[in-house]
């Protein structure tokens, strides 16, 4: 079980480093700044560090458990930084999807 939990808190940290530099680069595209611009230097080191973790998760969890919980809270959380960081609209298709999201995480946990 600890092995589990392990692999569960690696996937949340991957998907957070991975949602912050998202958000670096959502500030250069929005910036009109180019590939070679500081905030997208930092958005990719970001991508680059989560890499790492999302190895170590790996080694205690399926591909499948970590790949739940890591779409889950990046959809999530990048639906909420669009809404509130940068004035996006959230329609009905991404209440859908936000919807879809947390039924895959109950199924692939009730059943694994």
């Amino acid at each position: 079980m600890t092995h589990v939990l392990a692999g569960l808190a690696l996937s949340l940290l991957t998907a957070l480093v991975v949602i912050i530099g998202d958000y670096w680069l959502k500030v250069a595209a929005d910036g009109n700044q180019t590939m070679w611009s500081r905030q997208v230097a930092l958005g990719l080191v970001l991508y680059g560090i989560s890499a790492i973790f999302w190895f170590m998760a790996l080694k205690h969890v399926t591909l499948a458990q970590a790949g739940v919980v890591y779409s889950m809270l990046t959809l999530l959380a990048l639906c909420a930084i669009g809404a509130m960081a940068f004035g996006e609209k959230l329609y009905f298709r991404e209440y859908a999807g936000i919807a879809c999201a947390l039924l895959a995480m109950v199924l692939m946990f009730r059943f694994s």
